[in-house]
């Protein structure tokens, strides 16, 4: 039951991550990272095929091994942060839209503490 409850967590990933490829605001790559980890406890096949990857492979290997995020990787995730306040900004009243800024102060000074590839 486990082994299928991480393998569906798998594709889900995989999903979400694909679709983050054509949405600014949704990240592929933490997706695919977690559907490698998901693999790893369901597929090993499918965990290969992902370390394999030409475009992700390196990514997750990374993170494995150093915890690593690439300073593209970081100014992405920044300009997606920056993206996300400009909305709230627009859309939100007062107070909420302070969640976004605090999510992205948080997350963004968590992404730039990890070491570069």
């Amino acid at each position: 039951m486990r082994r299928q409850l991480y393998l569906i967590a798998g594709f889900l990933s995989i999903g979400l991550g694909a679709i983050g490829a054509f949405l600014p605001l949704l990240p592929t790559v933490p997706f695919m990272i977690l559907a490698a980890f998901c693999f790893a406890r369901s597929s090993p096949r499918l965990e290969a095929k992902l370390l394999n990857h030409r475009q992700f492979g390196p990514h997750i290997r990374r993170w494995r091994e150093r915890g690593a995020i690439s300073r593209r990787g970081k100014i992405a995730a920044v300009a997606a942060f920056g993206f996300s306040i400009a909305l709230a900004l627009i859309l939100s009243p007062w107070p909420w839209f302070l969640i976004p800024v605090a999510a992205a102060l948080i997350g963004g000074s968590w992404i730039w503490s990890r070491p570069e590839a």
